[in-house]
């Protein structure tokens, strides 16, 4: 049984000779055949053999759990094609975001198991063993049928941010529908790419698919950030002074150079004392991007400017441990009641109360590319880990306070784990 090694890839020639996918460390039985298929009007290559590599290096879980149910594996399941739009990915870097750690406990599981199995098919459990990891940067190893060559082919470099109910970026591979992937920056290396897509499609969903802003309508608005220094802060921060806002956030002194460095108009230090008091002395808001979550919202809706269409949007909502706490279907029903209560109640007021949630969004990803390679949003990296420490990176984040994001190198065995 021979053995494959990542660096050695070969692309299959156009006459539709045989290739061999090498990645190291991951035994096949010999190499797939690859012909070509006519398409339409498009000549596209496919496997012909059953013989596929199989298993894959992976850090893993079995049973939702603290930090000790992490477990590295070299037989994870390989991912596999199953719809004409997706395409599989060599992962080079994967992000960690704090909905891992929260995934890692259980967070989620009743709606990321509707997600994956509508009908209720599979046995409890089936999602293990389960692939942590919402960030990732890496190359296009295989393409679906469907998956237009003027868009994506073998061997370009992507970006994406996985959906919570996919297997995750902490492996070698994954796979991927087109429609979450985008052309890496030409500008970032992996590891800085790796630490943006799912920060960044987060607070794409809140600002402009639920606050309403965008780069022609964003200047001179004052917005407010509540937790302005992680991954979510730092790239908001970014988005919105380049579309023209004034920005204003709230972290503690320690990141204030850091915040101040990506452009922020005025900071304040939520550990010199309530930090609504200085707040209330500023003018009034267009919009308060809320990361914090807790008691924030008895008071931040009262920053907005009332009737003229101010928007307080938070991150931090029940829907997921309504769902996990009461089920689906109540889980739902008590979401809808709270967030239509509290809408209503503040509308009385003037000012509009919204949820932001993460959607995964290929086409936001590409205006959030042409924004990096213009230099107007960098990557905020605050430690890098290699494959092998992936349980030291999870309790990083864990720890909370980041600076940045935390991204962990993921090659072609070069960091793999012992």
């Amino acid at each position: 049984m021979s053995q494959i090694n990542l660096g050695n890839f070969q692309q299959p020639s156009a006459t539709g000779g045989c290739h061999v996918c090498f990645a190291s460390g991951i035994p096949t039985s010999r190499a797939p055949c690859v012909k070509t298929l006519v398409h339409g009007d498009q000549r596209r290559l496919f496997n012909t053999s059953n013989s596929r590599m199989t298993i894959m290096p992976a850090w893993v879980i079995d049973r939702y759990g603290s930090n000790d149910v992490l477990r590295f594996t070299k037989n994870a399941g390989f991912p596999i094609i199953n719809y004409p739009n997706e395409v599989v990915v060599q992962v080079h870097a994967a992000g960690l975001n704090p909905i891992d750690v929260s995934m890692r406990g259980g967070y989620g599981a009743a709606t990321m198991a509707m997600k994956r199995d509508p009908l209720n098919i599979n046995q409890s459990g089936s999602e293990f063993p389960l692939i942590l990891g919402r960030d990732m940067s890496g190359v296009i190893m295989e393409c679906g049928l469907d998956v237009a060559p003027a868009y994506f082919k073998e061997g370009d470099e992507v970006w994406a941010a996985i959906p919570p109910w996919k297997q995750g970026s902490l492996a070698e591979f994954v796979v991927l529908s087109a429609n979450e992937v985008s052309k890496k920056p030409k500008c970032l290396s992996h590891i800085e790419a790796a630490a943006v897509p799912y920060v960044a499609a987060t607070a794409w969903s809140a600002l402009v698919n639920t606050g309403g802003l965008n780069k022609d309508n964003c200047a001179k608005k004052r917005i407010l950030i509540l937790g302005g220094s992680g991954g979510v802060g730092t790239f908001s921060i970014q988005m919105l002074k380049a579309w023209g806002a004034h920005v204003t956030v709230t972290c503690s002194q320690n990141a204030e150079r850091l915040v101040r460095g990506l452009g922020v108009d005025h900071v304040v230090d939520y550990t010199a004392g309530p930090v609504e008091v200085p707040l209330r002395a500023l003018e009034k808001f267009d919009l308060v991007l809320d990361n914090v979550g807790g008691d924030t919202e008895s008071w931040a809706l009262g920053l907005l400017k009332p009737w003229c269409g101010a928007k307080y949007v938070t991150l931090v909502t029940p829907f997921l441990r309504n769902t996990d706490r009461l089920g689906i279907a109540d889980g739902m029903l008590q979401t809808g009641v709270t967030v239509a209560s509290k809408a209503l109640k503040h509308l009385s007021k003037g000012v509009h109360y919204r949820w932001g949630m993460f959607a995964p969004n290929g086409l936001a990803l590409d205006d959030i590319s042409e924004m990096v390679d213009a230099g107007k949003i960098r990557a905020v990296v605050e430690e890098e880990f290699t494959f092998s420490q992936v349980p030291q990176a999870m309790l990083k984040v864990e720890k909370g306070h980041a600076r940045g994001k935390t991204v962990v190198k993921i090659s072609s065995g070069e960091d793999s784990a012992e």
